[in-house]
C-alpha cells in the first residue's frame, strides 16, 4: 500500500460503505483552537460522594451494596423501557416513527474509584469480559441487538469517573450495526468467506497497521480509520458473539486489552478518554437467522489529536461532507506499536 504520506487522498471503509478524506499534511498547521482541561491523574480508592462506589446512595435513592468485584444495576434513568404498550408504526414519508423498546444497565468494572480498565489487573479485566458476555447472553435472549460499550472520560461525556460502562438491550436493530450487517452479508455473497476474517488475515499479512497482537486477537487501526488512533479488536478465528468465547480467548482479550490501554494511556501521559463498543451478530428472534457473515469485533473511537488537551472535532466538511483526518493510520500505529507496555503512572 504505497500510498505517498503528503498526499492527500480518501479511504473506502468496507464495513460502513462510506469513505473518509486523509489530509496527512495538514498535522504540520499551527493549533489556536480549543484546548481541553486535563483530567487529573490521582484520585480516591472510595469517594463518597460518588453514586457508583460501593455502599453510596445513587440519585435514584437506590443505594449500592457493599460489592467488591464488578457490579451491574438497571440504570436509574434509563434511555430505554422494557414494558412500553406497542404504539404502532407511523410509515408517512417523511415523518416515520415506531415505537422502540429496550432495557439499560450499568456494569461497574471495580469497586475502586481510583482505577479505569487501564490500570485494572488482567484477572480484573477477565471478569469484566465475563460479565460483559453473560449480559449478551442475558439479554440476547430477549432483544435483538445488545450493545455494550464505555464512554471513558469527561472529553467523551462521561458523567462519572467511576470505571464504568453501560449494557443496552433493544428490539430493534440500530443503525450502526444495521449497516455493518447489511456490507458484511453482501461481502459474503460476493467472496464467499467474512469480511473481517479476510481483513484481519490481510493487516497480519501487512503488519503496518498493527498495534498489538497475541495467538487469539488482533489490534489495528483500520485503513479506513477516522479518529487520530482509532482501533479495531478482532478475533483471530471465526466468532459470532461475546458468548462464543473460550476461556483461553477470554484469557487472551483480557490480557490484549490491558496491553492496548495501557499504550492509549502512555501516548500523551493521561488517562485516556474514548468511546469503545462491541458489535456481534444480531441476537434475539434474529439470532436463528443465517448470521456467518459476522464476525465479532470491538471499536475504539478516541478523540485526542496531538496531546492530552488537544481533541478531534467533527466540524465543518466532516458533517456536510465526509469524514476527514490529519494523521494516516499507518503513523498512527507505528506511534501506538512502539510504547511501552508499562502504565507511566506505575511507581508513582
Amino acid at each position: 500500500m504505497n500510498l505517498l504520506p503528503e498526499i492527500s487522498h480518501r479511504r473506502y471503509n468496507p464495513l460502513r460503505g462510506e469513505w473518509v478524506q486523509v489530509s496527512p499534511h495538514r498535522t504540520k498547521r499551527p493549533w489556536q483552537g480549543q484546548v481541553e482541561k486535563a483530567p487529573p491523574d490521582v484520585r480516591p480508592a472510595f469517594d463518597p460522594k460518588c453514586y457508583l462506589c460501593p455502599g453510596n446512595e445513587r440519585t435514584s435513592g437506590a443505594k449500592n451494596p457493599h460489592y467488591t468485584d464488578t457490579f451491574v444495576f438497571t440504570n436509574d434513568f434509563s434511555s430505554l423501557l422494557p414494558d412500553i404498550s406497542p404504539l404502532g408504526v407511523a410509515d408517512d414519508p417523511l415523518f416515520r416513527w415506531h415505537t422502540a423498546r429496550g432495557t439499560c444497565r450499568v456494569i461497574c468494572f471495580s469497586p475502586r474509584h481510583d482505577l479505569t480498565l487501564a490500570r485494572m489487573p488482567v484477572d480484573g479485566i477477565r471478569r469484566v469480559v465475563d460479565v460483559w458476555a453473560a449480559q449478551v447472553e442475558d439479554m440476547g435472549a430477549k432483544y435483538r441487538w445488545v450493545q455494550l460499550f464505555e464512554n471513558r472520560g469527561e472529553m467523551m461525556g462521561s458523567s462519572n469517573p467511576h470505571p464504568h460502562g453501560q449494557v443496552w438491550g433493544i428490539d430493534v436493530l440500530p443503525s450502526e450495526p444495521a449497516a455493518e450487517d447489511a456490507r458484511q452479508r453482501e461481502y459474503l455473497r460476493v467472496h464467499g468467506s467474512p469480511m473481517l476474517i479476510d481483513y484481519a488475515a490481510r493487516e497480519l499479512s501487512a503488519g503496518e497497521r498493527v498495534v498489538v497482537q497475541n495467538d487469539h486477537w488482533l489490534v489495528v487501526v483500520p485503513f479506513w480509520a477516522v479518529w487520530p488512533f482509532e482501533t479495531l479488536l478482532l478475533p483471530r478465528r471465526h466468532v459470532l458473539r461475546l458468548p462464543d468465547l473460550t476461556g483461553t480467548e477470554r484469557d487472551a482479550l483480557a490480557s490484549i486489552l490491558k496491553r492496548l490501554l495501557v499504550r492509549y494511556d502512555n501516548l500523551f501521559e493521561t488517562s485516556f478518554p474514548y468511546s469503545m463498543g462491541w458489535h456481534g451478530a444480531p441476537t434475539g428472534d434474529a439470532a436463528a437467522q443465517d448470521n456467518r457473515h459476522w464476525q465479532l469485533h470491538a471499536h475504539f473511537y478516541p478523540p485526542l489529536l496531538r496531546s492530552a488537551t488537544v481533541k478531534k472535532f467533527m466540524v465543518g466538511y466532516e458533517m456536510l461532507g465526509e469524514p476527514q483526518r490529519d494523521l494516516t493510520a499507518e503513523h498512527a500505529a507505528r506511534r501506538l506499536r512502539a510504547l511501552s507496555e508499562k502504565h507511566y503512572l506505575q511507581g508513582m
